[in-house]
């Protein structure tokens, strides 16, 4: 096993010991999605978000690809793709970075100190750095109407797929084709 292909493993481990949920995507270990919480203390507080990850070939030498899945009202991230504009993760990544510190430190950072002089979401910059008060509601409003645990794909009460099944769908017409011998 070469050695960006190890750390990739050992970072992606430590990921998921953390209290982040990590859900693959495929069977490689280059996509996942993370749910991430808004940090407290923010107009974000409450929300919760998929973030979807790419693990380029390189990695760690080369930075991830971060992006949010369910809606957010930020200057710093495209709303229709969910692209993330975070000079740490573009620009200045160093393999001394790992996964963890992307959720911990620069997810975190990048909500709390949002920098409308350099948006991908124009109108978020604007009313941003316009009216602080009206921005913030607006966040709120898209945590509100995006960014509920559902909409990051976490079960309001963490049933099971198979408890989630009613009767009904117990009780298909599968289960009886199934069930009989050819004659």
């Amino acid at each position: 096993m070469s050695s960006p292909s190890k750390r990739r493993e050992m970072d992606l481990m430590k990921l998921m010991m953390t209290d982040y949920k990590v859900e693959m995507i495929n069977d490689g270990m280059q996509e996942f999605h993370v749910q991430f919480n808004g940090p407290k203390e923010s107009p974000y507080q409450g929300g919760v978000w998929k973030i979807r990850v790419e693990l380029p070939d390189a990695y760690p030498y080369k930075s991830p690809s971060i992006g949010f899945v369910n809606k957010i009202y930020h200057p710093n991230v495209d709303e229709m793709s969910g692209s993330v504009c975070l000079d740490v993760i573009n620009q200045t990544w160093s393999p001394m970075f790992d996964l963890v510190n992307v959720f911990e430190v620069f997810l975190p950072q990048l909500l709390l100190y949002p920098n409308p002089s350099d948006p991908l979401n124009g109108e978020a910059a604007a009313l941003m750095m316009r009216d602080r008060d009206v921005y913030d509601q607006r966040v709120k409003e898209y945590c509100e109407k995006y960014a509920k645990p559902t909409d990051a794909g976490v079960a309001p009460d963490e049933k099971s797929s198979d408890e989630e099944l009613t009767e009904d769908e117990y009780a298909s017409s599968d289960e009886e084709i199934a069930g009989k011998a050819d004659p």
